[in-house]
């Protein structure tokens, strides 16, 4: 592949840390690089592949002769995304601000990665939780079409952040020692708790997190005959989510045959030895690219059901590493800007 210039917005955030790293580790072909953020975070120093990059101030001016800009997440994109595209920069944005717009792409590698050719400039990274479901599902949607999905997910605090980690471990400590620790991030206590509500609530009061999910799964699938809902639920774990999903489909499938299925399907790991109590957990799961399926059982009440445990790292494969295969697919695919 050839080198790229690459800009990096939000680079000293969760998201915008693990995109370094993970642009590390695949050794992605980077000419030059930039790291931006706020004003707050403008001027500390950033190591990446042994040299220190001072962060700058993101203005519409960080993306004159950058090829990709990868986004972190938050408001940036909005402010900043078509300055990016102006000037001959493709925007890959891991925040919700572009994901249903009808012009631009919304992309996991493993499902739809042809979608990348008609961007306009802005190529949308799905919701976490909504990547590691589509993982899973596409290739049993592949082989025997999908009615219906009912999921409920279990979502780990670093999907809330840096405060959603500190406060689970500040509510835990205080607990154990039997002091008080109200809630600042989230609505509820978090530790020793689950809290069955992510987001705001909308329409017939499914939360925007639920809503997501149902959705972007459609846009992804091009099938919005796909009939999905969703309860979304965090849990007191640190990283890596997990997702009990449910999926009616149009043609039977056994157990064994989709267990076979998964088992070839890119990005994903079946474990799934219930004999050795073999079944992904996020504990072991966690700092980890592919989406792990377990628990893979037919569904007793229809016909043509499945069972499906899932798991994934939401901020690896549920957002910077899904950000950095759609790179991947730009420079593949050769549609770039310039």
């Amino acid at each position: 592949m050839k080198k790229v210039n690459v800009v990096v917005v939000g680079a000293t955030g969760a998201v915008g840390q693990e995109l370094l790293k993970i642009l590390n580790e695949r050794n992605f072909p980077i000419n030059n690089l930039k790291l931006c953020a706020t004003s707050r975070s403008a001027g500390t120093s950033v190591e990446f592949q042994g040299r220190r990059y001072v962060v700058e101030e993101t203005t519409p001016e960080s993306f004159t002769d950058m090829d990709i800009a990868l986004f972190a997440g938050g408001k940036a994109s909005l402010e900043f995304g078509q300055a990016a595209v102006e000037r001959g920069c493709v925007v890959i944005d891991n925040s919700s601000n572009y994901r249903m717009d009808p012009e631009v792409p919304l992309v996991v590698p493993e499902v739809n990665p042809e979608d990348v050719k008609w961007h306009k400039g802005i190529i949308a990274n799905p919701n976490c939780s909504t990547i590691i479901m589509v993982v899973a599902l596409k290739p049993i949607y592949d082989v025997a079409g999908i009615k219906r999905v009912v999921v409920s997910t279990y979502q780990a605090v670093s999907g809330a952040g840096k405060e959603g980690i500190e406060e689970l471990t500040a509510q835990t400590k205080a607990v154990l020692e039997g002091l008080e620790h109200p809630p600042k991030k989230f609505l509820h206590p978090i530790a020793f708790n689950l809290i069955p509500h992510i987001d705001v609530f909308q329409d017939m009061d499914y939360t925007k997190e639920e809503w997501k999910m149902v959705k972007e799964t459609q846009k992804i699938l091009h099938d919005d005959k796909v009939r999905i809902t969703a309860t979304t639920v965090r849990v007191p774990v640190y990283r890596s989510h997990s997702e009990s999903v449910n999926v009616e489909t149009e043609r039977k499938i056994t157990a064994a045959q989709a267990k076979e299925i998964l088992a070839k399907a890119p990005g994903v790991i079946v474990q799934d030895d219930i004999g050795n109590n073999v079944y992904p957990m996020p504990l072991f799961t966690s700092d980890k690219d592919e989406v792990f399926v377990g628990r893979i059982r037919e569904d007793n009440t229809i016909d043509n059901g499945l069972n499906l445990w899932v798991v994934g790292d939401q901020i690896r494969k549920g957002a910077a590493t899904n950000a950095v295969q759609i790179a991947e697919l730009l420079l593949k695919y050769n549609c770039l800007m310039r």
